[in-house]
């Protein structure tokens, strides 16, 4: 018997739910297709923790037969994802990758961005494979575009899941650059909208400044779906679009030593866009991405080492090496040199966005690199931390292959609270732009 490939396309969340809308398909055949791909490769890439498979069945059903009779619960009826285990679910344990978590209860309650997922009417599949704590210890998720190399992190197992066609949308989270970069690495999108947007509880904090809630597919339009599925009503603004979009090619001295490959990547998708009939021009950041990269690091360790200062009394192994040293490094920085980052931080963000404003999207490279080889490192977050510190909704897109055959992204950054229009134009961009057939 021949042996799948580890790559998928899981198909489009809006076709799909539009399928079930027209009883063309069932929510309990669509969940039991995603489960068999699970068991035909995820042995090869450890994306999930947990798989719910009775649970997800059992919703399911329960979908169907309202399908059946007209009863839509909104524009996810039927459509299965995958959560993150930082995330809880009602009845399935958040172990966060931690020895210190091996045996604990399940969760009593879903996550409020769970519990909007189902009122939406999103099954959950089961739980992504997380970095410990979401931070630097890695989890054992593996690329589905090489194995032997690193899917990202720290969302790394809902990036490899949408990946690998296991599940068409999953949730991750983000404190430097843990959807963006997963979805780089894996060849699929991930929509991290502004700071503090969407509710973050029953999702384990890392650092209050800047954790994010962000949405994987394999398109810019499914992760742009799932957004506008669950999208608090006063975030709802969306103004009139123009026919022709203004987009800015962002420039800064951080990019330069980027592999070659990644710097063609981004210029053909400006090309494209053009090509599609918007307007396209180069300008130079008016900020340091240094002093971003630098502020953002500071600010959130120091959180970090305020939120989980208690690991360092832990017994010796419960708690992985990396986060342990993260904490140690953070309790360094002074409230007043913490203070003055942040002050530093506001300065910036004002004065960035001020010099673009009327712009409707500005592109940048995801990485300066592929995924690396190796599974002990999740990749260079430099590219994707300054624009979590700046705050606004950044999205990744497909930019197409390295020569050696791992996927290269595309960043696609907003301005903050714009994320409702923001999502509408990163579609049209992603239309344009997006390079999906040389990754599926």
């Amino acid at each position: 018997m021949q042996t799948p490939p580890t790559v998928a396309d899981p198909g489009s969340v809006e076709d799909l739910a539009r399928d079930i809308r027209a009883g063309a398909l069932s929510p309990v055949d669509l969940v039991q297709r995603y489960l068999d791909r699970i068991e035909a490769v995820d042995g090869r890439l450890e994306a999930w923790r947990e798989v719910d498979a009775k649970g997800a069945l059992a919703a399911a059903r329960t979908l169907a037969q309202e399908a059946q009779i007209g009863k839509i619960r909104g524009p996810l009826h039927g459509v299965p994802v995958g959560v993150k285990d930082i995330i809880d679910v009602a009845g399935l344990p958040t172990r966060c990758n931690s020895q210190s978590r091996a045996d604990i209860a399940p969760a009593l309650a879903d996550a409020e961005i769970v519990a909007a997922l189902r009122v939406a009417g999103a099954i959950v599949l089961g739980k992504t494979h997380t970095t410990e704590f979401a931070l630097r210890d890695v989890s054992p998720a593996r690329n589905p575009h090489n194995p032997a190399h690193t899917p990202g992190g720290s969302s790394s197992g809902s990036g490899a899941a949408v990946a690998a066609g296991m599940v068409p949308v999953a949730l991750g989270t983000q404190t430097a650059a843990s959807v963006n970069r997963p979805a780089a690495y894996c060849g699929i999108a991930a929509f991290k909208p502004s700071t503090r947007l969407i509710p973050g509880g029953g999702v384990e904090p890392l650092s209050y400044l800047y954790d994010t809630v962000g949405f994987y597919g394999s398109r810019v339009a499914d992760a742009a779906a799932v957004f506008e599925a669950i999208c608090p009503t006063h975030a709802r603004r969306a103004p009139p679009a123009p026919e022709s979009l203004n987009i800015v090619v962002l420039r800064d001295p951080l990019i330069d030593n980027s592999d070659g490959e990644i710097l063609r990547a981004l210029a053909a998708a400006a090309e494209r866009i053009a090509g599609a009939g918007h307007k396209v021009t180069r300008r130079a950041s008016p900020v340091a991405f240094s002093g971003l990269l630098e502020s953002h690091r500071q600010t959130m360790i120091y959180e970090i080492s305020r939120i989980r200062r208690a690991f360092l009394d832990r017994p010796q192994g419960a708690i992985g090496p990396k986060l342990l040293d993260t904490i140690r490094q953070g309790l360094t920085i002074s409230d007043d040199a913490y203070l003055e980052a942040r002050r530093a931080l506001d300065a910036w963000r004002d004065e960035f966005f001020a010099a673009f404003a009327g712009t409707d999207a500005i592109l940048w490279p995801a990485t300066p690199k592929t995924a690396p080889k190796g599974l002990d490192w999740t990749g260079d977050a430099s590219f994707i931390a300054p624009w979590t510190a700046l705050g606004g909704p950044v999205v990744t897109m497909p930019a197409g292959k390295s020569a050696s055959g791992m996927p290269i992204g595309c960043l696609l950054a907003g301005m903050p609270g714009s994320d409702f229009a923001f999502a509408a134009t990163a579609r049209r961009l992603a239309e344009a732009a997006e390079d999906n057939d040389s990754v599926f």
